[in-house]
């Protein structure tokens, strides 16, 4: 009976559509009441999503007259319990309302106020002066990672042109690397020292702290490959961040700012105009201040 019963709202809410009034079809336009409320066949048209239709519609349909009944006995319930505290609730209410203006003209003033950029240079100039502020929590590497098969013949050979401190020397082995397809990751930029580890193998779980120390080229043998590594310059945790790192947190910073200082100077030009015009005026002398 009840699939019938919203068969037939259905039917109410097309006419209601294509005719905009389904009362002048029907005689009457209510589809359920909740207490001393209605939901009507036209609300219902309005809330139906475009293109909606068969079964899908019957069981929008039905959702939204379940949802509506259940909010509808809730708030009846709610004025019902609470009708002792109504006047808090209509100043909750006002505040609210209040709130929700006031975060509209301060988004309007951001809006209005676009002619502002953050340079490189305030970004460095801020990182100078706050260095203090930008610790790292966990260490940051440069380095590179090779992985030679133990079958390469010529690996003696290789390794020891990474062990030169002739960069040309490295470079050359750089090139024989990637002609020979050996995995070869290498950062020159600051990177998590967590991540460098990612490309051993090595038990996620352990400490490898000691290797830090240790700029010479190290090795590991596993399976059938060797992993080569060295890490060409380090920062330990607590130390102060390099510039890069701290450069999205500085940039949030100082736009809050900006935006304060937006917020501020309109807030200023608001009370300095109603002054001017004799809109505003206090009366301390009625005060009472113990």
């Amino acid at each position: 009976m009840r699939f019938w019963n919203y068969i037939l709202v259905l039917c109410v809410v097309c006419f209601a559509i294509s005719c905009r009034d389904a009362s002048t079809f029907f005689g009457y336009d209510t589809v359920a009441k909740a207490g001393k409320n209605s939901l009507t066949a036209t609300e219902i048209s309005a809330a139906v999503p475009k293109g909606l239709t068969g079964a899908d519609s019957v069981s929008y349909v039905d959702s939204y007259i379940d949802k509506w009944i259940i909010r509808q006995l809730k708030l009846q319930e709610a004025e019902l319990i609470f009708s002792s505290s109504e006047a808090d609730i209509d100043r909750m209410v006002e505040e609210y309302r209040q709130s929700l203006l006031i975060r509209k003209i301060e988004q309007y003033y951001l809006d209005k106020d676009t002619d502002f950029q953050i340079t490189d240079s305030d970004i460095e100039a801020y990182y100078n002066n706050h260095k203090s502020d930008f610790r790292l929590s966990s260490p940051v590497v440069k380095g590179y990672v090779v992985t030679i098969p133990e079958k390469y013949r010529r690996r003696d050979w290789l390794v020891q042109m990474m062990r030169s401190p002739k960069s040309e020397k490295f470079a050359e082995a750089e090139q024989i690397c990637l002609k020979n397809n050996f995995r070869l990751v290498k950062y020159g930029e600051w990177v998590d020292y967590a991540e460098f580890l990612a490309h051993l193998p090595l038990l996620r779980s352990a400490n490898y702290d000691k290797l830090l120390s240790e700029r010479d080229l190290q090795q590991i043998h596993h399976q059938t490959s060797y992993y080569y590594f060295r890490v060409t310059d380090m920062l330990k945790a607590g130390e102060t961040m390099p510039l890069f790192m701290a450069k999205d947190k500085i940039v949030r910073i100082l736009t809050n700012r900006r935006q304060g200082e937006i917020i501020r100077n309109n807030e200023e030009r608001i009370r300095q105009n109603a002054d001017n015009n004799g809109l505003v005026k206090v009366y301390r002398d009625s005060l009472k201040i113990n």
